[in-house]
């Protein structure tokens, strides 16, 4: 299957100066791209190199999301989860959070089982996406736009909130300097509308250098979230000669958050056994 975008019938069905925004800020993406390539390639290598010795398998994870317009692409990143984890508990987890006020905390912050050695910090400085380049220079992504969803999620957007895919979703957002995980899924729609409606490149360029100190806050919390949590069921690793013995986990217990069906929001234990 072909994921990528069709970009002639795209502009065909776009306003001329919606086409010249498009350039503009494709054009912007692959100066930045071009100015941090030096930096950005050794950083690439040495988390190659990272997940090649915590943990057997890809090194790169490919997940089908939904970006402009409803357009259906595959987005590239850096695995930071065990070869066949379980998806069902992000599903129980991500359905809790559209449909309740709660902050959007990812599940990393309970500690998550799923997530190899190094997998948390990955995630929390934002590096696992680091591969989100190649669909940057593929044009199915922008550095600065909404995230792209799961189809999943998309499926259960409101009219109205599908307004956010007015814009080629991003790297980093307005959303992700505007608290982010402090945010509820509805204010982080209107943020994203808010950027999709209003978008200029030196608001993109403000956003970008607003990231990294996002990032570092980000980071934090995730710290002393672990700090506080229960440490997670982790499979061994021999350091000493560079591979990943094969080990079965012990059956992992934690709280998914679901919608009952009268509309109560209710926990239910859920068990999993994962295996390497």
């Amino acid at each position: 299957m072909d994921f990528s975008i069709d970009a002639q019938p795209l502009r065909d069905s776009l306003s001329p100066k919606a086409v010249q925004d498009l350039r503009r800020k494709r054009m912007l993406d692959m100066l930045l791209i071009l100015l941090a390539f030096p930096f950005l390639i050794p950083l690439a290598l040495f988390i190659v190199l990272l997940i090649r010795i915590v943990s057997a398998g890809p090194v790169l994870f490919r997940q089908e999301r939904v970006g402009y317009l409803g357009r259906h692409f595959m987005c590239f990143k850096f695995r930071t989860m065990f070869v066949d984890a379980d998806t069902t508990m992000h599903q129980g987890h991500l359905q809790h959070l559209m449909n309740s006020n709660a902050p959007m905390m990812k599940m990393d912050s309970r500690g998550d089982p799923r997530i190899i050695p190094f997998g948390l910090f990955l995630r929390a400085s934002g590096l696992d996406e680091l591969p989100q380049l190649i669909n940057v220079l593929r044009g199915e992504m922008s550095l600065v736009g909404p995230r792209p969803c799961l189809p999943y999620e998309y499926e259960k957007y409101l009219p109205w909130q599908k307004e956010r895919f007015a814009t080629v979703p991003g790297l980093t957002g307005l959303w992700q300097v505007s608290g982010k995980n402090k945010t509820t899924f509805v204010e982080m729609i209107q943020l994203d509308i808010k950027y999709a409606k209003n978008k200029t490149l030196w608001w993109d360029l403000k956003i970008i250098l607003m990231t990294v100190p996002a990032l570092i806050i980000q980071m934090l919390e995730t710290r002393r979230a672990k700090k506080t949590s229960p440490l997670p069921v982790r499979p061994k690793t021999n350091y000493s000669n560079r591979t990943t013995e094969q080990y079965s986990f012990k059956k992992a217990t934690f709280v998914g958050a679901v919608r009952a069906a009268d509309g109560e929001d209710v926990w239910i234990r859920k068990e999993t056994k994962l295996k390497l």
